[in-house]
């Protein structure tokens, strides 16, 4: 659920509810303090107020303003109230931060007692030992609150998004581009994902589980980003020790280009993407398979010249199979002892057995793919044999139906058997830039709207396992935008 798809009603009636009982917590809370009760529901103003009771600097108001320090200017001066009126201890904390508003309007309306600044209270004597622990805890919610909400850090592993990303890229992922997910599995070790750090011992409890839903969000998912998703098959990358599979929201992570959104009809020929029958522009770095025919022996240093990745290429009887953007390979065609470099396609209607959605209805390969329309909320497809082997996987295993039975051109959804089927999620298409090395949606299909994690902002580090011991670090790449 994205912002733009809350019911009005509902956004206005969250956003009242939330300024009445913040503004009855600062209206006790100011007389308390020698304050004018009313101007604790004057926007603004009362967060002025607020600091001057707290001791904070008045100029913090404008730092409220200010997304990702706003958080934490405002959990300073949310702790610091409940300092001033006697609120210290760690369970207060607490409650105070994970039920806001409510437990402060608790606070306000009790017998408690405006005590002094919370700058200006003499911090109580704590041993070593509590001291650091709470200063742990509450950076490890920090953490996992930024973590949740804005940005989470990922790697690069393999090289299906090569050249747009490469191995040993550290990226940043913004969560609150397409809007953060509530978790599913409440019960796990903070900051991690499907096991604890350097074990294979599960980081959860498999058996509490919520409903995910997605909070607001700054948009939705458009054609030709780079997108950060749960791979959504149960197959081996999902799979538990004990033989079951992670929940959605910790699968596997994958990162790809959505190459076409809900309700796109996609087509490939000869490696050209085509959407809704119009020719797309394809990413600057894109690559594809070449074979570059030689008798000689190319040196390494050729290959570095154009980048060239070593795992990229290989030695095969008469030249070398290599991955490369087409002005590369164009570039190299121009060499003295290079014959010829050639795209290396599958032809046209020779199917590749794991292609999808099955390669025994639709002879698909990599190269020449569709058409094929990509689901979205309130599509309704008539129930015969080509559609079910279409969308038949889709319907059973991502659409949240109780039971699901397909047998040839019937389908039966909660016991009913239907003429015709309407898809309840968006579904988007995804496909790495290293179009001839990228396990995609080509072959296991498309990415319900619920795996999305996030939208890939910029590359913070980057890491060459192949470069010496002082180019380790691709200086160039640091802080990179990604497009």
């Amino acid at each position: 659920m994205y912002f733009h798809d809350f019911n009005p009603v509902f956004v206005i009636t969250f956003l009242v509810l939330w300024y009445v009982l913040q503004g009855t917590a600062y209206y006790k809370f100011f007389e308390k303090a020698g304050k004018e009760g009313w101007k604790g529901f004057v926007p603004v103003l009362n967060y002025y107020i607020h600091l001057e009771i707290v001791g904070r600097p008045k100029w913090w108001v404008v730092l409220l303003f200010v997304p990702v320090i706003n958080f934490f200017v405002g959990l300073t001066m949310h702790l610091d109230l409940m300092k001033s009126f006697g609120k210290y201890t760690y369970l207060d904390q607490v409650l105070g931060v994970i039920f806001a508003p409510i437990y402060m309007n608790y606070i306000a309306w009790t017998d408690t007692k405006y005590i002094d600044k919370a700058t200006e209270i003499p911090k109580p004597k704590k041993s070593f030992g509590k001291e650091w622990f709470e200063a742990i805890v509450f950076a490890v919610f920090c953490a996992t609150f930024v973590r949740w909400i804005f940005m989470e850090a990922y790697v690069i592993p393999t090289g299906s998004m090569e050249r747009s990303l490469l191995v040993g890229d550290f990226l940043f992922v913004s969560k609150a581009e397409y809007g953060p997910r509530t978790p599913q599995t409440p019960m796990q070790v903070p900051l991690t994902h499907q096991t604890i750090w350097g074990t294979e011992i599960p980081s959860y409890i498999p058996g509490v589980s919520l409903p995910s839903l997605r909070l607001p969000s700054l948009g939705k998912v458009e054609r030709n980003d780079v997108v950060v998703f749960n791979y959504p098959v149960n197959d081996h990358y999902n799979q538990r020790n004990d033989g079951g599979y992670h929940p959605m929201d910790l699968k596997t992570h994958y990162i790809k280009r959505c190459v076409a959104v809900a309700g796109e009809t996609l087509e490939i020929k000869a490696t050209q993407v085509y959407i809704n029958g119009e020719e797309q522009e394809n990413p600057p770095l894109m690559q594809h398979q070449y074979f570059i025919k030689t008798d000689e022996s190319i040196r390494d240093r050729i290959f570095e010249k154009y980048n060239v990745d070593p795992q990229n290429r290989n030695r095969m009887p008469g030249g070398y199979v290599a991955h490369m953007p087409r002005d590369v390979a164009k570039e190299m065609e121009k060499l003295q002892f290079v014959e010829s470099v050639t795209l290396q396609l599958i032809p046209e209607n020779r199917s590749e057995q794991n292609i999808f959605p099955d390669a025994r209805y639709f002879p698909w390969n990599r190269d020449f793919f569709g058409p094929l329309t990509v689901p979205a909320t309130g599509m309704t497809i008539e129930v015969n044999e080509e559609n079910l082997a279409m969308y038949g996987s889709t319907i059973s295993n991502y659409e949240g139906n109780d039971s699901v039975e397909i047998d040839i051109d019937k389908l039966v959804v909660n016991g009913e058997e239907l003429s015709e089927y309407t898809f309840k999620k968006d579904y988007y298409f995804m496909m790495g830039d290293n179009r001839h090395a990228s396990d995609d949606s080509r072959y296991w299909g498309f990415v319900p709207e619920d795996n999305i994690v996030g939208e890939a902002s910029f590359i913070w580090m980057s890491f060459n396992t192949n470069g010496s011991f002082i180019n380790k670090i691709r200086w160039e790449r640091l802080f990179d935008g990604i497009e």
